[in-house]
């Protein structure tokens, strides 16, 4: 069972979307589909959920969202310039109109002094619009980490309608 703050919030952003008529995609590796389970939740939501790319892999970043093995190899799975690939790769990927993606460090191993646990990359993606990126930091154990991830993509989407 999702918490009552994050459903809220995710049916706020599907009431927004269906009112403009913008169909929506994820992108995810760290939340391993959370957003769209989120979204999904929602009775009515596959008249604005349109898929979830879940992209755990570096393998599948680069498969499914076309992100540059290379860009991956550089700067790492864990950044901004990959989370704003995959947005972008979700949204030529798909007939949606707008999208989220997160990579991050949910822990609770796999952190590093410039990558920590807990760190998160947004992107988020429109048409005709400007990919966007955030960068947060969240506390505490992998199950915090990944609700706070969901929680700040839903902020994002309903943000950008």
């Amino acid at each position: 069972m999702l918490p009552t703050p994050l459903l809220d919030l995710a049916t706020q952003v599907l009431d927004r979307a269906k009112a403009r008529g913008v169909m929506i995609a994820t992108a995810e590796s760290c939340t391993g589909g959370l957003i769209a389970g989120c979204l999904t939740e929602i009775a009515g939501s596959s008249a604005v959920v349109e898929r979830g790319f879940v992209t755990y892999s570096n393998e599948a970043k680069t498969e499914m969202l076309g992100v540059p093995a290379e860009t991956i190899a550089s700067v790492g799975a864990v950044s901004e310039e990959v989370a704003r690939a995959m947005a972008e790769g979700a949204l030529e990927r798909s007939r949606a109109g707008l999208t989220v993606a997160v990579t991050g460090v949910a822990g609770p191993g796999g952190g590093s002094a410039e990558k920590p646990v807990g760190l998160v990359h947004f992107g988020c993606a429109m048409d005709g619009g400007e990919t966007v990126h955030r960068r947060e930091v969240f506390p505490g154990d992998r199950s915090a980490v990944r609700e706070a991830t969901v929680r700040t993509a839903l902020e994002m989407l309903l943000g950008r309608l």
